[in-house]
């Protein structure tokens, strides 16, 4: 088992020699997740266990990470946690993914054999991500600001209403 994580990993090998891999990947250097991100401060621990099951490869493991998001309410950092398991079946071709067992997902591996550890990782991270990430709190009620133009509109439309004049007639009337 190593500590420090290589770049490049042989997920087929790894599975033949029953490998494990510990360690962490910092979040700077994931561009596409970059995106989606406040800050890149951080890392993701990534544990994998490399098996076989009959002549299927395998992958097996867990990432854990916080990560900063943008709240789509208020637009202001929202830690999300990830906790996520990884069940991963190595496969050469698209008719192989096809007879994975339904509890796996496929890692589709090219001839050379070599995988991008780094991409595995920020392709299961993109994928527990929410579509809206929000506050569990209403951070409407807790952040509500309303701007001095605002309250200024809500004056001007009251004293521009059209039947204020009725309003003022009906009030005469009376007397």
């Amino acid at each position: 088992m190593l500590d420090r994580l290589p770049e490049y990993i042989e997920p087929l090998q790894l599975a033949d020699k029953r490998g494990a891999l510990r360690g962490h990947i910092p979040l700077s250097g994931m561009d596409r997740l970059a995106d989606v991100l406040c800050n890149d401060a951080g890392y993701v621990e990534v544990s994998l266990f490399f098996g076989r099951q009959g002549r299927l490869a395998t992958i097996d493991g867990q990432i854990k990470s916080v990560l900063a998001l943008e709240c789509q309410n208020c637009l202001n950092p929202v830690e999300w946690v990830v906790d996520s398991e990884i069940r991963l079946g190595i496969v050469a071709s698209i008719n192989e993914a096809d007879r994975l067992p339904k509890n796996y997902e496929p890692l589709l591996v090219n001839g050379e054999g070599k995988v991008l550890l780094k991409d595995i990782i920020e392709d299961e991270l993109l994928l527990v991500l929410p579509d809206f990430p929000k506050h569990q709190h209403d951070c409407f009620t807790q952040n509500s600001y309303v701007s001095p133009k605002a309250s200024l509109s809500d004056q001007q439309s009251v004293n521009a209403n059209p039947f204020s004049i009725l309003a003022k007639l009906k009030n005469i009337g009376d007397l």
